[in-house]
């Protein structure tokens, strides 16, 4: 095996956008300002090589490729642990809106699931971290969870 092969990373499948599948070297893993996983990966793809004096041959090169967490595999044996994670802390799935308090109450934040449909109000909203969530609910009385959505138990299960 050639020495890029040996440090790019281990192999796993992964579903191309026809529904074809395809080995490939997983080089990194991202996760995208929107929460999504994606696999950065390299499929070795057949590329001409041509010789100065006009001699032409076949030969194999790293093509890079994204591809969404839901369409890798991981392959028996692989070993996945060294593999570089972009964006495990730094995902904003929790999104924190201001709220204007009513009567003697002054403003507050809620906490919300990035998706929740409670947290279009607010002047004020921005996308937190777990952590950032865990800090702002725990540190201060001017911060409550959605009653709708509640993030208080994902966030207790979330490490």
């Amino acid at each position: 095996m050639s020495a890029w092969r040996d440090r790019a990373g281990p192999w796993a499948r992964a579903r191309m956008p026809d529904g074809q599948e395809l080995d490939v070297l997983v080089t990194a893993r991202t996760r995208t300002r929107d929460g999504r996983w994606w696999y950065e990966c390299e499929a070795v793809m057949p590329v001409r090589h041509e010789h100065p004096d006009g001699r032409t041959e076949p030969k194999a090169a790293p093509t890079r490729v994204s591809v969404a967490a839901e369409h890798i595999t991981p392959l028996p044996g692989e070993d996945y642990t060294a593999v570089p994670t972009e964006g495990a802390v730094a995902g904003r799935q929790w999104l924190a809106v201001r709220v204007r308090g009513l009567r003697e109450e002054g403003p507050w934040w809620c906490v919300h699931r990035r998706d929740c449909w409670q947290a279009r109000g607010g002047w004020s909203r921005r996308r937190i971290t777990a952590d950032e969530a865990r800090e702002l609910l725990a540190a201060t009385r001017a911060a409550r969870v959605c009653d709708v959505c509640r993030p208080d138990r994902a966030l207790a299960d979330d490490p």
